[in-house]
């Protein structure tokens, strides 16, 4: 259980705009309990969040389908509403266990790789690749994923991926930035302030690595195999659309209680 906050702590975590602030006071003391600079490091951890970064950096890592994600210190942190990407990719991924195959599962554009621990914990054991092109990033995602037995790599969205896997991929999973520019200024400055730019910038209109994805993916993806990509509800219709270009059928999954939309391109099984 987590340490009793001081109420006093929670007030002043409030007063800063913390809507959860008896929530985040009791993680906060939980994180310095039994050190023996206790008290002179919680007041540091208070002062950086009362000062807006965000409380996963600080404790260092983030709640997500029901792990904990370690972070790295400017590394994007995984967002509620991807669990619902993370769901459908497992969903695959245990269909294609059901045929007697072992999955082969990517996680790209994978932050500290948090779906591809989600899908590997729910339908394990796959065979699993992540990738990002941010170096910090990459580290997060090599202590969450290369005790599951992934292989984690940095690069540029699909150069970045052995060979081999080309031809092969059962679930591509991908929660690449979708922020247009100009709204970047516009995010809470948990994010704006403190998450590398290149895991929120998708360029003028928000899709310019969705377009990179669709325009690939299908020589990626296995005959029935399918790539998931997080997007909004508003830029839903242009997603589906570049995957369907791309030469792929399409869904799109939405859940409203999470604002979450996923665009799923499928490659048919007997292509």
């Amino acid at each position: 259980m987590p340490a009793e906050p001081d109420p006093a702590l929670a007030a002043r975590l409030r007063a800063a705009g913390c809507v959860f602030a008896e929530d985040e006071a009791a993680l906060l003391t939980e994180a310095v309990d039994g050190r023996p600079d206790a008290p002179a490091e919680l007041e540091r951890l208070v002062a950086r969040r009362v000062a807006g970064e965000p409380l996963e950096q600080l404790l260092g890592w983030a709640e997500f389908a029901g792990r904990r994600v370690l972070l790295e210190p400017g590394v994007f942190v995984p967002r509620r509403r991807t669990e619902v990407l993370a769901g459908e990719a497992a969903r695959l991924a245990l269909a294609v266990r059901e045929q007697g195959r072992t999955p082969v599962v990517v996680d790209l554009c994978c932050g500290a790789g948090a779906i591809g621990a989600a899908v590997a914990d729910a339908a394990g054991p796959v065979e699993l690749v992540a990738a990002d092109i941010d170096p910090a990033a990459v580290r997060a995602a090599r202590r969450n994923l290369e005790p599951l037995g992934a292989f984690v790599v940095v690069g540029d969205l699909f150069d970045a991926l052995p060979g081999e896997l080309r031809g092969r991929v059962d679930v591509l999973a991908v929660n690449a930035p979708y922020v247009p520019t100009a709204e970047i200024a516009m995010m809470p400055p948990e994010a704006r302030d403190h998450e590398a730019h290149v895991a929120l910038d998708g360029g003028d209109d928000g899709l310019d690595v969705h377009r990179r994805v669709a325009a690939s993916a299908r020589a990626w993806l296995a005959p029935g195999g399918s790539v998931l990509v997080e997007t909004s509800r508003r830029q839903a219709p242009t997603t589906e659309a570049l995957l369907r270009a791309g030469g792929l059928s399409t869904t799109i999954v939405r859940d409203d209680e999470l604002a979450a939309t996923v665009a799923i391109g499928r490659r048919a099984p007997n292509d």
